[in-house]
Order: structure tokens, then C-alpha cells, then sequence
């Protein structure tokens, strides 16, 4: 995706999670905040000054980009030009099939399993997702493995999955408990920083992706971020896929078909089912439909890629690419 952006003049600055240890159990979702989204907003803008910076968030990165959105315009802050969320949720009242892991007594005894280790092990995470989809995750492969002696060809995307992420043990409770289990961020109630944070303060032109099949943030879940938030040219995009594959298209994908509708200060609502029907599968990928409203969302006069890790600016390369952090375990 970062090489198709910059093949079509984007100027792409990726943002990886920090892999942590038990000595990071203490950082909450606060920290993810100000260490992450905030503090990468700062670098860019030095590196690139008087640019506004199109965010984009997958996941849980879209939600805490959702949320740092709305604290910059509560605050009167300007870096964000447009906002894109890619499978993430905004509104955690019907996540799916992952409910079936948050409840009270379902999170206390998680929460004093991490208290122990001091982080949400990459293989807990992963063998969660797995039981969600038992059949494709598990037990297709267990018989394809040791009774049809057939092994998969590896290949990128299986690759990817593989390579699992630890959670720290204050911010994934908190993830769990404020937004799954209160739903704290859609009701308005959730407080970053300690200020509360209200999605409706955000009125910057969004792109949001939702994918068919997406087991981990069910596209009807991610479909309500409209109704939550004021921007006034909002574009909802649901692909073919799942909650990887789908993003991780190709701008040319033979399989992958789109629908997509933009509302531009209309107040049209429609519910997830009704906008399924009322609007037409495009067959094709969708990165070029969002390079295209990138485009048309950025300036006319394309600046030159800027270097990078300029010491001037105060953010010298720390190490060649691509960093002793991804040989991390």
C-alpha cells in the first residue's frame, strides 16, 4: 500500500506498534495517545511543516486516531486535513462474534492473567481470533496437516498474521472495558488525557472501509462511525474480504468487487442493511476509488518528497531500514 501511495506522488509516513515487554505493563491508553498518535503528528509536521497530514488508522490504530481526532478539534488544533479508518470501530455496542469473550467475570479473570505477565501475550490474541473462526483457522488446517498430509504454500499474508503483537496489561484493559464492555467512546463518555472526548467535535472529511467478512470488526459495527461523528463529506466504503485480506488488497485485484456511497452535508441516514441494498457492487479493488479521493482532498501544488531523519529537524536516523524493532521477538 505505501509503495502504491508514493508511486502516485503521496508522501507516506508509517507508524508501527511499539512490541511490549512487562516492563511496559503501566502504559494505558493515554500514553498510546500522547507517545503515538500525538507524537508522530509533531515529527511529520517538523518534517514537513505547513502540511496538513491525512490520518490513517487500521484496527484498533483507527480507533485511537478516531479519538485523537476528535481531542485535536476539541482543542482547536489543525494538523489532520481528512480522517481514514480502515476495519475499525468507533461505536463497540455490536462487536460481533468477539463478544462472546467480554463480559465482567470474563475480563477479571484476563485481567489477572496479564497482571502476572504484565501484557496480553501475542499468542492469547492470536488463538482468540482463531476460535472465532474455528473452521478456516483450525480445523481445516489440522486436517489438511495431519490427515490429508497437505500442507499450505506460505505465502505474505500468512506471514503477517504470524507475526503477533503483545498488548500492555493497563491499556488493553482499559480498551476492553471503556470501549467493548461500556462503550464508552460512542456514549460520549470516554475520557482521553482527561478531558472527555466527544466524536461529534470531529468535522474533517472521513473515508471509512469496512470489509465483508470481517470477524473482528464486523463492517455493521464499523458502518456507524457517520452517526457519531459531523464531518461533512463522508465516504462509507464496504470491500469484499476479511478483516486482513480485504485491506491488504492490491491496487488490481481480480476477486475483490466495492460499494461505495459519499454523503456531502446530507442529512440522508440509513441503517447498515438499507445502504447494503440500495447500493451496487463495482467490481475491483478499492485503493485506487481512496488514492483518488486522497487526491482530490490535497493540495494541488505537490511539494518534493521531503528527506528523511533530518537532523535539522530534530529526528536523526536511529538505525538503516528496516530497524533492529521488526527482528524484535
Amino acid at each position: 500500500m505505501v509503495n502504491y501511495l508514493v508511486g502516485r506522488g503521496h508522501t507516506v509516513f508509517m507508524v508501527s506498534w511499539k512490541n511490549p515487554t512487562a516492563a511496559d505493563r503501566g502504559l494505558g491508553m493515554d500514553d498510546y495517545l500522547r507517545l503515538g498518535v500525538r507524537a508522530s503528528v509533531e515529527a511529520v509536521s517538523a518534517i514537513v511543516p505547513r502540511r496538513k497530514i491525512h490520518g490513517v488508522g487500521y484496527c484498533i490504530g483507527g480507533t485511537l486516531l478516531s479519538i485523537a481526532a476528535a481531542a485535536y478539534a476539541g482543542e482547536g488544533d489543525a494538523h489532520l486535513a481528512s480522517v481514514t479508518l480502515l476495519a475499525a470501530q468507533t461505536d463497540f455496542s455490536e462487536p460481533g462474534e468477539l463478544s462472546v469473550f467480554i463480559s465482567p467475570s470474563q475480563l477479571d479473570m484476563l485481567e489477572a492473567a496479564m497482571s502476572r505477565t504484565g501484557v496480553l501475550k501475542s499468542e492469547q490474541m492470536g488463538a482468540a481470533f482463531s476460535m472465532l473462526r474455528s473452521r478456516d483457522l483450525l480445523w481445516t488446517p489440522a486436517v489438511n496437516t495431519y490427515i490429508r498430509g497437505k500442507r499450505d504454500e506460505p505465502n505474505d499474508l500468512m506471514a503477517w498474521n504470524a507475526d503477533g503483537t503483545r498488548m500492555p496489561c493497563r491499556m488493553h484493559a482499559e480498551y476492553l472495558r471503556q470501549l467493548y464492555l461500556n462503550n464508552a467512546l460512542a456514549k460520549g463518555e470516554f475520557l482521553a488525557e482527561g478531558r472527555r472526548v466527544d466524536l461529534s467535535d470531529i468535522r474533517l472529511p472521513m473515508f471509512v472501509v469496512g470489509t465483508e467478512t470481517d470477524h473482528v470488526a464486523p463492517w455493521q459495527s464499523v458502518y456507524k462511525a457517520r452517526g457519531l461523528t459531523r464531518s461533512p463529506d463522508y465516504t462509507f466504503l464496504l470491500t469484499s474480504g476479511g478483516h486482513n485480506a480485504g485491506i491488504v488488497s492490491g491496487p488490481s485485484h481480480p476477486r475483490r468487487r466495492h460499494r461505495v456511497r459519499t454523503w456531502l452535508n446530507d442529512t440522508e441516514t440509513l441503517d447498515a442493511p438499507a445502504w447494503l441494498e440500495s447500493t451496487a457492487p463495482v467490481a475491483g479493488s478499492w485503493w485506487p476509488v481512496w488514492e483518488h479521493w486522497l487526491e482530490e482532498h490535497s493540495a494541488a501544488e505537490r511539494a518534493e518528497p521531503p528527506a528523511m531523519g533530518s537532523a535539522k529537524d530534530g529526528y536523526s536516523p536511529i538505525i538503516d531500514a528496516p530497524g533492529e524493532y521488526v527482528r524484535q521477538k
